[in-house]
């Protein structure tokens, strides 16, 4: 799982107490058995692989995603902060991205080439050429400037092999009607750095649901909800290019704590 992605953030995969309440109108679940289970059960795989093909079949892609992520407090309480991302892909090599949040807004824009990111309330922008393909420009950017999306790793061209390098379990947990409106298929599926929980759509196979936690001490969470899901639909170039007036002030393209007008908290 790559670690500028969903494979960098974390899934919760044992959180019992709300997989008793998700799963209740779901059949009882079987008796505990003493027969020996893969690491890695084929059928979680075959899962991943369906919604990996059809994502990468897909010309176009648009969804919204809600994004939960904790950050402790001075006296180490969780506090939990809330973003919604629209997001617009058309392959091989174009990405919108569209954050109101609950803090500043921004907009990320790459039309192959550029990528610009837009701070519109403060009519700022910053610019970089990133020639090259999706995956090189977002690990580009991760490393000069620190973006991050937490969904990226459904939409790089192959997204199978990024949630599944470096896997050391997975396995189907059951299904649940309780998320999106639709059955979903529920994974359980873990690295070394990180545990992912995932909603998967049982028919049109898209995910639904991310819950992750990191397996470091602090065991950071973040938990993305996907809706409002479109593929193959008509996308003009022009979605790609971020509205900027003749007063947005450019700034340099570079991470938050190198830029010399922010204070550092």
């Amino acid at each position: 799982m790559k670690r500028f992605g969903i494979g960098a953030l974390a899934a919760a995969l044992m959180f019992s107490g709300l997989a008793g309440a998700a799963f209740a109108e779901t059949a009882t679940p079987p008796a505990a058995s003493n027969d020996a289970h893969p690491a890695i059960e084929p059928a979680a795989l075959e899962i991943l692989k369906a919604t990996s093909e059809k994502l990468s079949a897909a010309k176009s892609i648009a969804f919204h995603a809600l994004g939960a992520f904790d950050v402790p407090a001075r006296d180490g309480q969780p506090l939990f902060y809330y973003s919604r991302s629209e997001v617009l892909l058309v392959r091989p090599n174009k990405l919108r991205v569209i954050v109101p949040g609950d803090g500043p807004p921004s907009e990320f824009y790459f039309d192959g080439s550029t990528v610009a990111v837009l701070r519109p309330k403060e009519d700022l922008i910053a610019i970089a050429e990133v020639p090259g393909n999706l995956e090189d420009m977002l690990e580009k950017i991760y490393q000069k400037a620190g973006i991050y999306f937490p969904f990226v790793d459904f939409l790089v061209s192959d997204p199978y092999k990024a949630l599944t390098s470096g896997l050391t379990r997975a396995f189907v947990i059951g299904q649940s009607a309780m998320i999106g409106g639709v059955t979903t298929n529920v994974l359980s599926i873990s690295d070394e750095k990180v545990h992912l929980q995932i909603w998967i759509g049982a028919d049109d196979k898209l995910p639904r649901l991310i819950w992750a936690t990191g397996t470091d001490a602090d065991k950071p969470r973040h938990m993305v909800e996907f809706s409002n899901w479109k593929l193959d639909g008509d996308v003009s170039n022009e979605a790609f290019a971020p509205k900027r007036t003749a007063a947005t002030k450019q700034i340099p393209f570079a991470r938050p704590d190198e830029d010399p007008g922010q204070k550092k908290p």
